[in-house]
């Protein structure tokens, strides 16, 4: 496996999301399909919330995959994504509950008020119970086998992804069924279960402060909720029961059987800071609430939107063609080598193991997997949603596996709840997460964060700042949207070959590899963390995400997304290498280094020159036919053992790991596979093989541990004999580890060993190697671009000294065209360079021009030439445009993608603005301004940060900067929060020549809630010539009559506004299309233009969706003429940035 296996410890049911619901789709225009892959989905907030987000006459196919490691959360999501500690997987218990609602809404037979107690309270009365038994009952008769559902009259839109799902979910419905009916004994052990958590969560939360971090859903009211979200933590997590009605409270008498079942097994495991109010946004309750509200108010709130989202997802269940949700139980990264395994072999059948800790392996449906292509289901995705899965599993872990899943211009969302040092740290923790500086690791992986490309977002985290600094928990949310850099580019229809310097390459991923590894040593995180009292990070250091086996995916999937030719990637190999031997190592490295040896050549990665040497036949080889560079070896572990060591309640989850240890030296493997069950020997000495019965009930069952991994063969035949080999289980040796192990196992935290050769307690087997599968193609075409002037040969990528950070690109065309021949290579012509988008240079001689594209965005105007008019070649060097650097970006500061005939972009969209549908968005009441401005002043001011209000201290120019404060502006007096007349009419002017060429018509106030900020519903009038004749008589009573506030635009800042009027256009477009005849599609740019007095919009959105502008007599004659936007505040990337 390619992350560290940790012990079960104690697990945690999360039945209930743990962050707020966010739309899946706010990143794709309207009318492009949507794929959707979720990995750790959790419970089916995120899905319900997007289908509310849907235009209800909308027919986008959404074909939503979810995979989640607890068949309890899939079987009642059809509940919330549970992680082991440190493992993520869909878990049946998930699986069942999420159908189990989803049928519920299909079925429409069970009121509202019981199907929130059936899926959101850990008590309920009777008759509830009786229809959550009466359902699964109904489920278990459809779920006898994939036809039988198929055919039953969920099977259109509801599907398993692999029999093995299925038949986890079903085992969860017949265990919900049958918890009435258990022993005593069973049922008061349960009970008991439930009691502890209320005294362990009575414990933790000693106030109503004490568990606030659900009152994140109130976004920028966050501090007027906390209190009322905190006495609703605590009353949830006592009784068990949402609503605070004595009625319901004594009726709610029976345990929920869905929260009494998931991976952990049987009992009560839900985590202590459930909350159902959580996935459900509360801004707008509390930012119009004329008096203090009550835990009932905002529970018939919630109560309310999950109603909305219910009603939304059954009317479009309705139709298959529609929607389609496919539940696929496994861990994150399983589930994801399993799609690229059916990628690349187009087989349903994969060797992947569902998960640690379980032995079944991924086998997919094949009448959904195998079927014709447009009736198939979809294996690649132009959305991959990891929830917070890096806070477990690793955001380096989580890109390798998703990025080869992912669509040419698809988009993956990452999310951290965690953080591993200071408080005051977290916001700006996220950039050390890839270990390396995130321009140089997008080009190495392919995509990066649009907000650090962007210079902002348009989700605010100012209240997760708050939050952070409030509550006494350890939690700061960060939510991240990953793309390729050169997707953003209008003029980009392709993806230039990129190729880096040997030596630099090699260096910059040996520094990276120590990066990952130099906490795994206690001296090194001791010697690293204690001068700086940082006491949080040496706790953590216990959470070891990354093994070796990971560090060679990511060098597998970085040479994919890189033009190098085997003699290239040998280089590059031989330099890492080289900086080993020349003593770098890490304290670790000595023990780990064949354990990395090994999966370089099992993923065929690279092949060290001993893997290509013939291996001797002896000891347990002698007898087989030959003998391969790896075996895997399984060891069993007797359960007595286990029981001395992890039967302390106390002993959380540690790292396990593999060692054989000879008389001369010790190597350890990473990569162990676990389950509870017993061995048989089936082969022969020269074919050694063995059966495997899992043990289902796990630790709490009877079976010995097996622990299995692949090791080079070398190190058992050439080293020593085999005789001297032992083969040990023992416990990855970090700060905490030692202190608590060392003293009852050794400073070798050795659990169990046996010997290689002589005993029954270790086989060997041959390993099978693949190496078909290649390395993974880049997501966008890399054919060449027209060669008007001549071929271009690849990108080649310059670091700094230090080997860290890209310092230059260069690009090198050959003149291959007549004309130019001549003119250059004779006549001294000289060339012209301009740089036209992020990416892209342009490049003229003699009136004849040729784009470069470089991979990241670039500073055109400090470009060099090298002209070689002998040899005929003309070589440009241009540096990276990195976060608050000229040019890059901010030649098109907010771009809106256009479609091509490749159709990567299938529609017109916004890049880095997120998608909203305005008609859901509730309106902010804007009547108390005195009451508005104690909440709504702090929100839209801090959208700058510090490092922007000094620039505008000082009155320093920075264009980002002054869109900010015209967009604070028009909130300002748009809400009448600033005092004085709220005004709703706003000119855009340029203050130098004093010209108005665009109005904003400001109908409402929306609360974009699941992006914490607000948005104005506004209409947008380019004041065109044409217009200004037509409508002179409206628009002097317009002016007369409505007052219009003038927002001036300092120089530089009409050509932004020219730009991002496009995209707030483009962010709220639902009911209409563009046409064939668009103007955008015609000009082949996006915005027609940047000059003053002419409309940067086409005219595909005029009069459409402008009821608002009705019903005000003023506006109405220029409602044809006006198109419909959603303004927002633009937010600092705190990472980047800090606002405070």
């Amino acid at each position: 496996m390619s992350q560290p296996l940790h012990w079960l410890g104690k697990y945690f049911f999360y039945a209930i999301g743990n962050t707020p619901a966010t739309s899946l789709t706010r990143d794709l225009s309207p009318q492009t399909p949507a794929n959707i892959l979720l990995l750790g989905c959790g419970d089916p907030r995120n899905v319900l919330f997007s289908v509310f987000n849907e235009d209800k006459k909308s027919d986008r196919r959404l074909d939503i995959t979810c995979s989640d490691i607890d068949p309890a959360i899939i079987g009642v999501f059809l509940a919330r994504l549970s992680s082991l500690s440190h493992l993520a997987f869909i878990i049946p218990d998930i699986a069942a509950r999420n159908v189990l609602l989803l049928t519920m809404i299909i079925d429409n037979d069970t009121s509202l008020s019981t199907m929130w107690k059936i899926f959101f309270d850990m008590k309920i009365d009777r008759d509830s119970y009786s229809r959550l038994i009466g359902h699964c009952k109904k489920l278990w008769e459809y779920s006898g086998s994939q036809k039988a559902w198929l055919d039953s009259p969920y099977g259109a839109t509801v599907k398993f992804s692999t029999l093995h799902t299925l038949e986890q979910a079903r085992q969860r419905w017949k265990f919900y069924i049958e918890m009435e009916n258990l022993p005593t004994k069973r049922q008061n052990f349960i009970r008991e279960a439930f009691t502890k958590l209320v005294k362990d969560a009575s414990r933790r939360f000693n106030s109503i402060n004490s568990n606030i971090s659900s009152a994140r859903a109130a976004g920028p009211l966050l501090y007027e909720a906390s209190p009322v979200y905190g006495q609703h933590a605590l009353h949830y997590i006592s009784t068990g029961v949402s609503s605070t009605e004595s009625t319901v409270l004594a009726s709610a008498t029976l345990i929920n059987p869905t929260f009494a079942y998931s991976f952990a097994g049987e009992g009560c495991n839900v985590h202590y800071g459930t909350s159902p109010l959580t996935p459900f946004h509360t801004s707008a309750l509390f930012a119009n609430a004329t008096q203090p509200l009550r835990m009932s108010d905002v529970l018939q709130a919630a109560q309310k939107q999950f109603g909305e989202w219910c009603d939304a997802y059954r009317s479009r269940a309705v139709h298959p063609s529609k929607i389609v949700l496919r539940f696929l139980v496994g861990e994150a990264t399983a589930v994801c080598g399993a799609f690229q395994s059916l990628n690349a072999t187009q087989s349903v059948h994969t060797r992947i193991p569902v998960s640690q800790w379980r032995t079944s392996v991924l086998m997919f449906d094949e009448a959904q997997y195998s079927a014709p292509s447009n009736a198939c289901a979809p294996t690649t995705f132009n959305v991959v949603d990891t929830t917070n899965l890096i806070d477990h599993v690793g955001l380096l872990n989580i890109l390798v596996a998703a990025l080869p899943l992912r669509t040419a211009t698809g988009v993956i969302y990452t999310e951290s709840l965690l953080y591993k040092g200071k408080r005051e740290d977290a916001a700006k923790e996220f950039g050390a997460r890839l270990f390396a500086d995130l321009g140089t690791m997008a080009l190495l992986l392919g995509v990066a964060p649009v907000d650090y490309l962007s210079g902002f977002c348009s989700r605010s985290n100012t209240n997760e700042i708050l939050l952070n600094k409030t509550a006494s928990g350890a939690q700061f949310h960060q939510v991240t949207t990953w793309k390729a850099p050169t997707s953003s580019d209008v003029s980009v229809n392709i993806r230039p070959a990129v190729v880096f310097d040997n030596v630099q390459l090699g260096t910059l991923l040996w520094n990276i590899y120590r990066r990952i590894f130099e906490d795994e040593n206690a001296m090194t995180v001791l010697t690293k963390y204690v001068p700086t009292g940082n006491v949080r990070a040496i706790a953590n250091s216990k959470k070891i995400m990354y093994n070796r086996e990971s560090f060679v995916l990511f060098l597998k999937i970085t040479r994919g997304n890189l033009v190098l030719s085997a003699e290239d990637w040998e280089a590059v190999m031989k330099t890492f290498f080289r900086l080993q031997d020349e003593g770098s190592m890490l304290p670790t490295d000595t023990a780990h280094w064949q354990d990395f040896y090994s999966y370089l050549y099992k993923h065929n990665v690279y092949t060290l020159p001993i893997y290509r040497e013939p291996l001797r036949r002896t000891g347990r080889f002698s007898e087989w036919p030959s003998v391969p560079h790896l075996v895997r070896v399984v060891l069993i572990v007797p359960r007595s053992v286990l029981e001395d060591v992890f039967n302390d309640p106390d002993v959380a989850t540690p790292v396990l790991q593999c060692d054989v240890r000879g008389m001369l030296s010790t190597h350890v493997f990473s990569s162990v596979h676990a389950a509870f069950g017993r061995v048989s020997s089936t082969g022969t000495k020269s074919s050694p093989r063995i059966s495997f019965e899992e043990d289902k009930e796990g630790w709490k069952g009877r079976s010995p541990l097996v622990v299995s991994f692949t090791m080079p063969t070398r190190l058992l035949v050439n080293f020593e004999p085999q005789r001297n080999l032992l083969v040990n289980l023992s416990i990855s040796g970090t700060v905490s580890t030692i202190a608590q192990f060392a003293q009852k196992l050794g400073i070798s935290l050795n659990v169990y060993g046996a010997k290689l050769s002589g005993g029954i307690h270790v086989e060997v087997l041959p390993e099978p190697i693949s190496h078909a599968s290649g390395f993974p193609a880049p997501a966008l075409s890399t054919e060449p671009l027209p060669h008007r002037i001549g071929s271009c040969g690849p990108v080649t990528v310059s670091l700094d000294g230090k080997h860290e950070i890209v310092n230059l690109f260069s690009c090198r065309m050959s003149v291959e065209n007549p004309i130019i021949v001549h003119s250059f290579g004779s006549q001294g012509a000289i060339p012209n360079v301009k740089q036209i988008s992020p990416c892209v240079v342009r490049l003229t001689v003699s009136g004849i021009f040729q784009d470069f594209v470089f991979p990241y965005p670039v500073r055109g105007s400090d470009h060099r030439l090298r002209l070689v008019r002998k040899s005929l070649y003309i070589e440009l060097l241009v540096p990276p445009s990195g976060p608050f650097q000229s040019e890059g970006m901010r030649t098109r500061p907010f771009p809106v993608t256009l479609p091509d005939s490749s159709s990567r972009h299938p529609d017109i969209q916004a890049w880095n603005i997120h998608h909203v549908n305005l008609s859901r968005l509730p309106v902010l009441d804007c009547s108390r301004p005195k009451e508005l401005s104690k909440w709504f002043h702090p929100h839209v001011a801090l959208m700058m940060s510090a490092r922007e209000r000094e620039l505008r201290d000082k009155n320093e120019p920075d264009t980002l900067m002054f869109v900010k404060e015209r967009l604070q502006q028009i909130m300002a007096q748009a809400s009448g929060f600033s005092g004085g007349k709220a005004h709703r009419l706003f000119s855009l002017m340029d203050r130098a020549a004093r010209n108005v060429d665009t109005l904003l018509f400001i109908s409402d106030l929306r609360f974009d809630q699941s992006a914490y900020t607000v948005v104005c519903d506004a209409f947008v009038l380019p004041l065109t010539d044409e217009l200004m004749t037509k409508q002179s008589g409206p628009f002097a009573r317009l002016i007369n009559g409505e007052g219009l506030a003038h927002i001036r635009l300092r120089e530089g800042e009409v050509a932004s506004w020219k730009h991002l009027i496009p995209a707030f256009v483009e962010r709220c477009r639902i009911s209409w299309m563009h046409t064939e005849n668009c103007e955008y599609k015609a000009q082949g740019s996006i915005p027609l233009t940047e000059k003053i007095d002419h409309s940067p919009l086409c005219s595909c959105g005029q009069g459409k969706d402008v009821e608002g502008m009705l019903k005000n007599p003023l506006w109405r004659p220029f409602a044809p003429s006006a198109t419909r936007i959603a303004l927002s505040p633009l937010f600092a990337v705190t990472y980047l940035d800090p606002i405070m």
